[in-house]
């Protein structure tokens, strides 16, 4: 397991220990949320464009976020709807 794969998945873990927290966090803070936990739940090295492939270059398009089927993880804020938001906000509020 890599590093950053392994960092992403323990602020995963963090995050959803602190579920209090979820009703002061902006719309934009919760799609961050949304976004880091999709690219954790993400098994390969490329889920989104900005990311690092295992020779350290960046992804691109072959990224899971621009390849049709399969997989299609949240890179950007603009992927997320705010039905999206007020489930996350949901989720969290109610643990």
């Amino acid at each position: 397991m890599n590093i950053p794969h392994l960092l992403t998945k323990s602020l995963l873990l963090i995050l959803l220990l602190m579920p209090a927290f979820s009703q002061s966090l902006s719309d934009a803070q919760i799609k961050e949320r949304i976004i880091q936990e999709s690219i954790a739940n993400y098994s390969g090295n490329c889920p989104c464009p900005y990311n690092s492939a295992r020779n350290g270059s960046r992804c691109g398009k072959r990224s899971a976020y621009n390849k049709p089927g399969g997989y299609s993880p949240k890179c950007y804020a603009s992927d997320i709807s705010t039905q999206e938001v007020n489930a996350w906000r949901k989720r969290h509020s109610a643990r």
